[in-house]
């Protein structure tokens, strides 16, 4: 049983499932708990894939604990039902929709197994809750598929069965392969200009962190007339307050709906940098060479920042600002390592996945 409920899970476990799916060894069950109904719905549609259970948790201004209750509440029946009870649950990162539904598993004592194991920024609180998650779902985990040798030295550490340890890359890189196209047109995109994908939602970023980053990203596009910034807003509604609030929007500060798998990956890679506290744009540009600057203090991605094409520049305006400066100024095309960087795999993670899984269960079995 795969189980996801956020846009970020279903775009990393899609080539997963897909992988699973042609593989005669298994029946897949596929669960949607719908923590992010319509974003995740988008990403559904472009690999094809359909839930086979749909728990629709979702809620208007939902808080932690209603998703994590909601997941444990809902996804019991499925995981109890003869027809469904799985013999093992793949969870995907750090989302609550993950932590809950190895949680829910765990107290059937059903197996779980953690795709992109053993990520740690060293902060509970940073990123938040995700740090936090992605620790109490390693401990509930049975079989751990940790992206890097970084996160497999992270999980040895803290004491977790080598033999049960995976290293497969990150499935993100397999995910592009269905999405990036030489073909694509954007209308968000201006020739002849820097183009710019902007991104910001993190939970410890509401607030003065986020007001201070769009200060910053006015000041920029009032110094650099061929800078164009794209803005795709998160739904949340504090988000959106904070941008309209904050960020002057125009026609070279762009604030546009939320992109679907599609744009976000083929406008990433035409841009000739990102800002940004995703920790998946982290990576997706790392593998397709563009620079991103992080708008955060820490990152678990620190492969990334070790290469050169990752910056942590945390929140504070001036810093912001001044970092940017720099690759505006300081001929920021020599930053880009061109496509096919391979820190985070070469796009075989879900094959490696499928066999690791397979492997792993013989030897619970035996």
């Amino acid at each position: 049983m795969v189980v996801f409920g956020t846009r970020p899970e279903a775009i990393k476990m899609a080539p997963v499932i897909l992988a699973l799916q042609k593989d005669d060894r298994f029946r897949t069950i596929v669960v949607n708990t719908g923590q992010h109904q319509q974003m995740v719905d988008q990403v559904l549609e472009v690999f094809g894939i359909t839930p086979d259970f749909n728990l629709r948790i979702m809620v208007e201004g939902q808080t932690l604990n209603q998703i994590t209750c909601g997941v444990l509440d809902r996804l019991d029946p499925v995981l109890t039902s003869a027809r469904s009870r799985p013999d093992v649950v793949l969870v995907h990162g750090d989302t609550t929709t993950a932590f809950a539904a190895a949680l829910a598993a765990f107290y059937q004592k059903i197996p779980v197994g953690h795709v992109e194991a053993g990520l740690r920024s060293g902060d509970k609180f940073s990123p938040y809750p995700e740090e936090m998650n992605r620790i109490l779902i390693d401990d509930l985990a049975n079989i751990h598929f940790a992206p890097t040798e970084l996160n497999r030295a992270n999980l040895l550490k803290e004491g977790h069965a080598g033999e049960y340890i995976f290293v497969t890359g990150n499935t993100v890189v397999d995910a592009m392969k269905y999405t990036v196209a030489d073909s694509y047109k954007s209308r968000w995109l201006k020739d002849g200009m820097c183009n710019v994908l902007l991104t910001m939602h993190r939970r410890e970023n509401w607030g003065r962190p986020m007001a201070s980053v769009f200060r910053a990203v006015n000041r920029l596009v009032a110094d650099f007339k061929d800078l164009n910034v794209i803005f795709p807003m998160h739904l949340n509604a504090k988000v959106r307050e904070i941008a309209r609030e904050y960020l002057v929007a125009s026609d070279r500060v762009q604030l546009v709906e939320p992109f679907g798998v599609f744009d976000m990956h083929n406008v990433l890679e035409r841009c000739s940098f990102a800002m940004t506290d995703s920790g998946g744009i982290q990576e997706e540009a790392v593998s397709l060479g563009v620079p991103v600057l992080v708008l955060r203090d820490t990152t678990e991605r620190g492969e990334g920042v070790e290469s050169g094409i990752l910056q942590l520049v945390g929140t504070a305006e001036q810093s912001v600002y001044d970092a940017a400066k720099r690759l505006l100024t300081d001929a920021f095309l020599d930053a880009r390592t061109g496509k096919g960087a391979e820190i985070y795999g070469n796009g075989k993670a879900s094959q490696r996945i499928v066999e690791g899984l397979y492997d792993s269960l013989l030897k619970v079995a035996s």
